[in-house]
């Protein structure tokens, strides 16, 4: 699980300092919107205070809490999940992923109330209207990396037990 252990903290490292870079560096918290690659690439800062595109947003210090404890069972829970499974390298590679990027959104949660999101790509007339950060990022990436790296085990035979 060491492997496992070095991408999270590499992603949760890489999210931390981009998000403090951009919101804090840039003052994005202030500005609001940079151009950077205009119209495919901007900063753009949206605070989700909800879950995957703001579904469930609110102010309350409950669910603030309620959504940092099930970022960190979760994470526990693959992670447990995942060392059961034999630790793969590409399980533990998408993994990492995976708990870097809750972990991150997790930590922005404690630190500002909220996930900051500042990426905003748009394509061939398509206007984006949502935000994502690094973390976001690492969390598709390490969901389907899961998906795939554990797709190919077969279930053990019980057939003998049906004869």
């Amino acid at each position: 699980m060491r492997l496992a252990t070095i991408i999270t903290l590499v992603i949760l490292a890489l999210d931390q300092a981009l998000k403090w870079a951009v919101v804090v560096g840039l003052n994005l918290a202030d500005v609001l919107y940079i151009e950077v690659l205009p119209p495919y690439v901007n900063l753009t800062m949206a605070w989700n205070r909800g879950v995957n595109f703001g579904l469930f947003a609110a102010d309350s210090l409950w669910l603030r809490f309620v959504l940092v404890a099930l970022a960190v069972i979760v994470t526990g829970w693959v992670w447990f999940w995942v060392k059961r499974d034999g630790a793969r390298p590409m399980m533990q590679i998408a993994l990492g992923f995976l708990a870097g990027g809750a972990l991150g959104n997790a930590i922005d949660r404690l630190v500002w109330g909220a996930v900051a999101d500042f990426l905003n790509v748009s394509c061939c007339g398509w206007t984006n209207p949502w935000a994502f950060n690094v973390a976001d990022i690492a969390i598709f990436i390490g969901a389907f990396g899961l998906i795939f790296a554990s797709g190919g085990k077969t279930p053990r035979d019980d057939s003998a037990g049906l004869r």
